[in-house]
């Protein structure tokens, strides 16, 4: 009788529906190809207000390479400040809480990165910087990591007309903490030196890489810290996001702070936002970005979705980056004697 119910058991679960299995968000995050999406939901009710934290019911659905596809039911907010006042389409945060039987359950919150406004150039806008995100990938472990997407945005009520673009989704900061053994640290101030100093030099690089400004420690303005659970007395290590209006992407509706108007007139001038470093130390970091470019600029190169004209900015902006930090005297001029006092 026990051998009869066993043999039950492992049939019915043989029998159980793809439909009840969890997707695997680590796999997600690992896994390279392109997902054909689409996101349904009250767009004009979504359009017109564009309020953070003002979640409002959609659905999702993915279809994955090997053809296998879920639909999921969840929640979409706007979010970011600039956005939400620029775009058409702000920035999205993505709820998957609400139901615990969804098979997107454990994504929990995700940020979805996608385009101003519809069109191609807005489109080519976010592969450049889903490029910057996996651009990070090759320098650390200690970055997000992101999955590129062919949405199309389709309104429930019929009130605006559907359109399809590329979008990409953001990996979860706790999620990303988890992979390097840490968790994030939130609500304490610290000051830019006050973090890890050998990582704060490689993020200092990887920002003046992409062109970007756009950050600052002390203020936890596109920058997450992470450190060990038990890591009272050791540094935490800063995390870089949120990458759009860079020199890289550069995008039409970017703007500079004010406050840089005097040291440059466009954000695809590059200028050093981190703290003076010793020759030895910027040596070490070059050093690693010299052994990750050609895998950087194959990246760029390789990458199918990018146009030509865009590939050829992107290429240049890049190589005019490692002229710099390849010249010493340059090197010094940028970083030691040209990084910040305050």
């Amino acid at each position: 009788m026990n051998k009869f119910f066993s043999s039950l058991l492992l049939a019915f679960i043989i029998c159980l529906p793809v439909s009840a299995q969890q997707v695997d968000k680590v796999k997600f995050f690992e896994e390279e190809s392109i997902v054909n999406a689409t996101l349904e939901m009250d767009l004009k009710d979504l359009l017109a207000k564009k309020a953070k934290e003002r979640f409002l019911p959609g659905t999702l659905t993915l279809t994955f390479k090997d053809g296998s596809t879920v639909t999921e039911k969840m929640e979409a907010s706007a979010r970011g400040n600039f956005r939400r006042e620029t775009c058409f389409m702000p920035g999205l945060k993505l709820n998957f809480r609400k139901d615990s039987t969804s098979r997107l359950y454990k994504f929990k919150e995700l940020k979805l990165s996608n385009g101003c406004s519809p069109g191609e150039d807005a489109g080519q806008l976010v592969i450049k910087e889903y490029l910057v995100y996996k651009i990070y990938n090759l320098l650390t472990d200690m970055s997000l990591r992101v999955r590129l997407m062919n949405l199309s945005f389709k309104d429930v009520s019929g009130k605006r007309k559907p359109y399809t673009q590329f979008a990409f989704l953001i990996e979860d900061v706790d999620d990303m903490a988890k992979r390097n053994k840490m968790i994030e640290v939130e609500g304490t101030p610290y000051n830019t030196e006050q973090t890890n100093r050998d990582q704060m030099t490689i993020v200092t690089l990887f920002e003046y890489l992409i062109g970007n400004t756009d950050w600052s420690v002390p203020a936890y303005h596109n920058i997450k810290l992470i450190g060990p659970k038990d890591g009272k007395n050791v540094r935490p290590y800063a995390v870089a996001y949120d990458f759009d209006i860079c020199g890289f992407v550069d995008p039409p509706y970017a703007t500079i702070d004010p406050q840089l108007e005097d040291k440059i007139s466009s954000v695809t001038e590059r200028l050093n936002r981190g703290f003076p470093r010793t020759m030895e130390e910027l040596k070490i970091a070059v050093q690693l970005f010299n052994e990750r470019k050609e895998k950087i600029m194959g990246l760029i190169k390789n990458n199918e979705y990018l146009n030509s004209k865009e590939k050829s900015r992107a290429v240049n902006y890049v190589e005019e980056f490692y002229k710099t930090i390849n010249n010493d005297r340059e090197l010094n001029r940028i970083f030691v004697e040209g990084g910040r006092t305050v």
